[in-house]
């Protein structure tokens, strides 16, 4: 029994292990060499080596260059867009609710680096309504989904994420650190944040943040005309917070 007990602490130690390996390559596009990993997650190189051999026969890393350095391979990519495209299938009913409940339109997006990549997209049916293309991507500081995100981490992640200053993108954009973080404060508090023209003149957005079943940072965002934003802020971030819990409310029934 004894010795069932000590195998299976192993085997789950190696699986953790390889999975530290996974994340360390994270974006790294031309690789690491072994010793970059090691040093990385802190475990001996031959260790390391034993570890990448074996993702390597799975095809979860590859080469990267003739040298030595490997990177994430096809198939932990091929895992990865598979897991995206069951959650944005998951997340379309509630984001064609919203849309409906609003009449206007909701943005899905994830969280890469220092931006926002939008991956799904209900349109309103206002006649005068916005419209951005799934796959452009937007910065954190001065949208209301990137914001929502960004309050999520502490104050010193956000700086050493964004830096002290940021570039103005209207004269509305907040372009200092200690005034984003002093809206931060107010975002934790009640759950959503807000674009007031700070990206793009004309348009306003509220948005909330949640994480996927991967635990990845997604955002749900509602971009409206300035026109009629002021009126609606309200109901917009009600309406927002309840599709974020009845999303979460989903994610951990199916993962139950």
């Amino acid at each position: 029994m004894n010795k069932l007990v000590t195998n299976d602490k192993s085997q789950v130690q190696v699986i953790a292990r390889a999975a530290t390996i996974l994340r360390a390559l994270e974006d790294e596009n031309a690789g690491l060499s072994l010793g970059q990993i090691a040093q990385r997650v802190n475990l001996a190189r031959s260790t390391v080596q034993r570890i990448v051999a074996a993702l390597e026969t799975e095809k979860l890393v590859i080469a990267a260059t003739p040298n030595g350095r490997v990177r994430l391979g096809p198939t932990i990519m091929r895992l990865a867009a598979s897991v995206r495209s069951d959650f944005i299938a998951l997340a379309r009913p509630f984001l064609e609710r919203l849309s409906a409940e609003l009449q206007e339109t909701v943005d899905l997006s994830t969280v890469k680096k220092d931006h926002l990549v939008f991956i799904d997209q209900v349109i309103g049916s206002q006649r005068l309504r916005t419209v951005s293309a799934v796959g452009e991507t937007f910065p954190l500081y001065c949208t209301a989904n990137g914001k929502a995100y960004l309050a999520q981490l502490s104050d010193s992640a956000v700086e050493s994420l964004l830096g002290r200053t940021f570039e103005p993108r209207t004269p509305r954009t907040i372009t200092k650190l200690e005034v984003l973080l002093d809206e931060l404060k107010a975002v934790r508090r009640t759950g959503v944040a807000f674009d007031r023209e700070e990206h793009t003149a004309g348009i306003c957005a509220a948005g909330v943040a949640l994480q996927d079943p991967l635990g990845n940072s997604v955002a749900i965002s509602v971009p409206v005309p300035s026109l009629r934003f002021a009126n609606r802020a309200a109901q917009i971030a009600e309406r927002l917070l309840a599709a974020k819990r009845a999303m979460e409310s989903s994610m951990n029934a199916s993962a139950a």
